[in-house]
């Protein structure tokens, strides 16, 4: 893959009702090229919109993927990879970092009735996911759009390590506004 090729990674940090997620545009060359940032409510469902609307905020046309660290940021904020893929045009890459045998049984402990029925039914409506190995290490991902190999996709955007580097920098960022956040809330 060209070193200039541009992918967003998206990740989050949280405490209490709010989630920041962070947007971070990274090449493939580890050249860091704009951030953004959007909310969503812990324990809520708008983590699909607020995805897709971190990709609308930064109006770039020369990003050619988007990486989601995981498939539930915000306790269980399940998201749409196929409405994000459709609403943002891009090949969508969710990574997980540890194996699981799913997120079915943690839904049904934490919600029930309606909201039970919306969360199992978005996660159950997503891709599989795949088992890739990077630098060494096992990730798991759900792929909507891609026209490549979701493994030689992460493995261009992991130079090193097993984080991909558009996930790693979007985490540090999230946690950056996140922590700066709390400090606002506690001056006050």
């Amino acid at each position: 893959m060209k070193a200039g090729v541009r992918a967003l990674g998206v990740a989050e940090s949280y405490r209490e009702g709010t989630s920041i997620l962070g947007g971070a545009v990274v090449t493939a060359a580890r050249v860091v090229d704009g951030f953004a940032f959007e909310t969503c409510r812990v324990g809520g469902l708008d983590g699909t919109g607020a995805v897709s609307s971190i990709e609308s905020r930064l109006d770039r046309e020369d990003i050619q993927y988007l990486f989601i660290a995981g498939i539930a940021p915000a306790w269980f904020n399940v998201l749409d990879l196929r409405e994000i893929h459709d609403t943002t045009g891009l090949p969508v890459l969710s990574v997980s970092f540890e194996e699981s045998p799913g997120l079915e049984a943690p839904l049904r402990e934490a919600f029930d009735g309606a909201e039970l029925d919306r969360r199992l039914e978005r996660y159950q409506s997503q891709p599989d996911r795949e088992r890739i190995t990077v630098n060494g290490e096992s990730r798991f991902v759900r792929g909507v759009g891609l026209t490549e190999p979701a493994e030689r996709v992460v493995q261009a955007f992991t130079p090193e390590g097993g984080r991909p580097e558009p996930l790693r920098v979007a985490r540090l960022a999230a946690r950056g506004v996140d922590q700066f956040r709390a400090q606002q809330d506690h001056s006050e």
